[in-house]
């Protein structure tokens, strides 16, 4: 494992530091740490104004390939990445677009990468994701969103969950079950689909941390162009891979309050009036995540020699997604514990803080669902890094239309 970056990657630090430290005190935010309930126009605006820059720059998507804007550096991103995160930037509304845009290079049309995946860069365009459902999150094959060829149009109907930022979304990557008579897996197709389309529908989910990223979409008799349809009838789930992978590159780091915060809190608390550091129940407690912590970092550093070395990484971030989602609910409840009544107050204008553990504690249970579930997590974990024995799944090869839905 290597700890130093090599020359070249030393070299690219420096040169993303003087960038940033050049850029990016002009898009500074203030709390950065605690999530608004609503964002304006004047956010988004400037959020896509930082997209922009990064991209016009050679930061936006780093690891996508030269020709499409990129640096085809997985490593260089990262490195990005972790110099950015020191500055109280515009939030990421594009996230999405970074592993719809490698789906869109693998399988769309050379006229349409020229069109879309530009604006995608930049952040000129919005992009979501209709994956889940209401009965299929975790077991996404499990979807029920139909689509049916008319000519040379497919008509789509269903409802979609959990769609971040579908409220302001110029377009969506969509898988759909357009054959309920083959097994799960072989009954998708994959498109892509204009959000301003007749018949999508979206609603925002308030969250119970005030925020209302999530989205229910409600699909009614859209009509999409077999044009937009991305790899063969039938091969929805191949192309659903496609975009899973790179999801993966982008998760599993740690969001704050980590181990640090927490520290800083028990020092500035008393209790019996002492510093709650001094008390041995506190320091275990925080020593106990810092130990999760610096375990996290060793298992990313894993990802970091694999990048450097120009190799495929295996499945470790998993690891570190099911630990750190479940550590931020955890400190942000045991942060709350330590302020006792103030810990239930989430003041964004006033002591930031202070309110980040009670956002923590309330948004974790989504990252604890997002790109993943804890259980589906450890199923990787125990068959692809463990190689114990896989689930049995008595479903995996009988026609979808005659698996159990609970319907009367």
């Amino acid at each position: 494992m290597d700890f130093n970056d090599n020359s070249e990657e030393a070299a690219f630090r420096a040169e993303v530091k003087s960038w940033l430290a050049k850029n990016a005190p002009k898009f500074a935010q203030k709390g950065s740490n605690v999530r608004r309930e609503d964002e304006s126009a004047e956010d988004i605006a400037e959020a896509k104004e930082w997209q922009a820059l990064k991209a016009d720059s050679g930061y936006a998507f780093i690891q996508w390939p030269k020709e499409y804007g990129g640096r085809g550096s997985p490593m260089q991103a990262v490195i990005y990445a972790q110099e950015e995160a020191k500055y109280p930037l515009p939030r990421n509304y594009f996230i999405i677009g970074a592993f719809a845009g490698p789906t869109l290079m693998a399988y769309a049309t050379e006229e349409q990468k020229a069109r879309y995946i530009r604006p995608m860069l930049r952040g000129e365009e919005v992009w979501c994701q209709l994956f889940s459902e209401p009965g299929a999150g975790s077991d996404l094959a499990g979807i029920r969103t139909r689509a049916e060829k008319e000519g040379d149009t497919w008509v789509v109907n269903g409802q979609k969950v959990w769609t971040t930022v579908a409220y302001m979304s110029d377009w969506a990557i969509l898988v759909t079950r357009h054959d309920t008579t083959l097994p799960k897996h072989m009954g998708l197709t994959y498109f892509f689909l204009d959000m301003k389309s007749p018949g999508v529908e979206v609603t925002r989910i308030r969250q119970i941390s005030g925020g209302s990223d999530f989205c229910e979409v409600f699909l009614s008799d859209v009509r999409i162009p077999d044009s937009q349809r991305l790899g063969e009838i039938g091969d929805g789930w191949s192309v659903c891979l496609t975009t899973l992978m790179n999801e993966r590159f982008m998760g599993g780091d740690a969001s704050r309050p980590d181990a640090k915060e927490l520290l800083g809190l028990a020092k500035r608390l008393k209790i019996d009036g002492k510093p709650a550091i001094e008390n041995p129940a506190v320091r275990e407690r925080i020593a106990e995540w810092y130990v999760q912590s610096v375990g996290a970092k060793f298992t990313k550093f894993r990802t970091l020699t694999a990048l450097s070395r120009g190799q495929t990484p295996g499945p470790e971030n998993s690891i570190l997604k099911l630990v750190n989602a479940s550590k931020l609910q955890d400190i942000g409840a045991y942060g709350m514990d330590l302020l006792g009544t103030a810990g239930i107050l989430a003041d964004v204008d006033g002591d930031e803080e202070t309110a980040q553990f009670l956002m923590a504690y309330l948004a974790a249970p989504g990252a604890r669902i997002a790109g993943g579930t804890d259980e589906i997590l450890r199923n990787i974990i125990a068959e692809r890094v463990l190689s114990l024995p896989s689930d049995i799944r008595v479903d995996k090869a009988l026609p979808f239309n005659k698996l159990a839905s609970g319907a009367k």
